[in-house]
């Protein structure tokens, strides 16, 4: 799960309206017969609610994306994250078209950019986070590729792996909860990736994401969808030479991180940005009650 905040002065996102005084003057005049007295020009309407969130421009769009009933649809998802700047590339723009999110999502809304829960402690991330990883991860998606999802949750992401590496790649997704594994299946199976689950070029595993699937090493992109204190050496093993991983580090707090793996197996790290996740821990303790 990753957290976003923004500031704004509320002095800046308000209008004062006239003083509770002159109203009881204005009323009395009517009564009276006298004329108020008039404005050198007509009163400024209020302001209204689109007044308001332009002037409050750190709010102004994701406030716009969550308040306007035609966002509620998958294109208009990823249309937004265009112009957020989360998605920056037509080719992960087409995918995340392609996978419907709400069909990765039990309850709530799934076209707003926020994480939802979907059972046993576990969420998809928000909509801004896939793209981030997606758009990460891109050029290490290539047709025939093969990729990892550690941690694949509701199936979204893996999905959208398996979509870009197409039939001759591969991708896999795993998550340590059966019953997350057996709800992952079912969501793809109406999505558009359900042929590449059925010809098994797309796969889901019961399976602990701290030490990855050796069975079909070497991956070219390895994402982990939760938090580790640190890399597992296991993934960095199972990555291939020129590959590339997306992991968040850190307990508290936490980075996004990049991992490339050289072509002679060195390893170099960059900060992608600061986020956080649910941790990347044992099935005993994420069952527990948080």
């Amino acid at each position: 799960m990753c957290l976003a905040a923004s500031s704004a002065s509320p002095a800046r996102c308000l209008s004062l309206s006239p003083s509770s005084a002159a109203l009881p003057r204005r009323f009395l005049r009517g009564l009276l017969g006298a004329p108020a007295r008039p404005y050198p020009s007509p009163p400024p309407p209020p302001p209204t609610t689109t007044t308001l969130l332009r002037r409050c421009i750190p709010f102004h769009r994701k406030a716009q994306y969550w308040t306007q009933p035609s966002l509620d649809k998958n294109k208009a998802l990823v249309d937004y994250l265009k112009q957020y700047g989360a998605v920056r590339t037509d080719k992960v723009a087409e995918v995340m078209e392609t996978i419907d999110r709400a069909l990765f999502v039990p309850e709530g809304t799934p076209y707003i950019d926020s994480p939802m829960p979907i059972g046993f402690n576990a969420t998809i991330s928000a909509p801004h986070m896939h793209a981030t990883c997606l758009e990460l991860l891109k050029d290490h998606l290539q047709p025939g590729m093969h990729a990892l999802d550690v941690g694949s949750g509701s199936g979204y992401l893996t999905a959208c792996f398996a979509m870009m590496v197409g039939p001759e790649g591969r991708g896999v997704g795993i998550e340590h909860i059966p019953e997350i594994v057996a709800s992952a299946i079912e969501n793809v199976q109406k999505s558009a990736a359900a042929p590449l689950l059925k010809d098994g070029s797309l796969s889901f595993h019961v399976a602990d994401g701290r030490l990855g699937f050796p069975d079909a090493a070497p991956y070219d992109a390895i994402h982990v969808g939760a938090a580790a204190p640190e890399i597992p050496q296991p993934l960095l093993d199972q990555l291939k030479p020129g590959g590339r991983m997306v992991i968040p580090v850190g307990t508290y707090l936490q980075d996004l991180q990049v991992v490339d793996k050289n072509a002679d197996g060195s390893i170099s790290i960059r900060n992608d940005a600061s986020v956080r996740y649910v941790p990347l821990t044992s099935r005993s303790a994420q069952l527990q009650d948080p």
